[in-house]
């Protein structure tokens, strides 16, 4: 039999990305940016650094090669939280907003860390005014999808749980009358995964209804 699956975003979810911006930063320009706001949700805003333009801009995003998505630092907690997922029986596939040919970096990362991934599937990120995941979590067809990122969760079938991951507040996308879709929301994935399981879906039954109060875990604030 087929095990359930359970898709994960990986920026924000797995993985620290807004750390990982600023070694970026480093690599760049020859020095780490002062962090000025933890709480924001976007990395600019989180470290002291300008908007860039020309060469300087290409500078910065030819940092962003197989290295960095090869080394990118989990998320603390993420990782047990996806061994206890995986131990229940689920099979874990990461769904990323990622350049196809950044699809084994990112896969490298995960496994080097530990995350039992069965595989990463990159989606690219082009706008639209459905999910650019969709698609591939029509063919994947996993009971639950977690992101951080709202508008990631749109255009997604029914039977998909959608799950939110609340990190920093602080010019974050994840607000508004959308929010009342989301079948559960959680301060990350840690907390995703213990909630999922308490429901009793390990086992396929749930004693919690997707869209119930008791479904939200309260963020909490943390770096990255």
């Amino acid at each position: 039999m087929r095990k359930p699956v359970i898709a994960l975003d990986a920026d924000g979810v797995l993985l620290d990305y807004s750390t990982a911006y600023a070694k970026a930063w480093e690599r760049a320009f020859a020095w780490h940016p002062v962090e000025r706001d933890p709480s924001a949700y976007w990395p600019m805003d989180r470290w002291g650094v300008e908007r860039l333009a020309g060469e300087p801009l290409e500078r910065f995003r030819a940092c962003f090669d197989t290295e960095f998505w090869s080394t990118v630092s989990a998320i603390d907690g993420a990782i047990e939280g996806c061994h206890a997922l995986h131990d229940a029986g689920f099979t874990l596939i990461c769904v990323s907003a990622l350049e196809l040919h950044h699809e084994a970096a990112r896969l490298k990362n995960l496994r080097a860390h530990g995350f039992p991934i069965e595989r990463v599937v990159a989606t690219g990120s082009v706008a639209s005014a459905r999910s650019p995941k969709a698609a591939a979590l029509v063919e994947l067809d996993p009971e639950a999808f977690v992101d951080d990122f709202l508008p990631y969760l749109r255009g997604l079938k029914a039977s998909i749980h959608t799950a939110l991951v609340l990190r920093q507040p602080t010019g974050s996308p994840n607000v508004g009358a959308e929010l009342a879709s989301v079948g559960s929301q959680h301060a990350d994935l840690l907390a995703f995964s213990r909630w999922w399981l308490a429901s009793g879906h390990a086992d396929g039954t749930s004693t919690t209804s997707p869209g119930s109060k008791s479904a939200f875990s309260k963020p909490r604030l943390r770096e990255g």
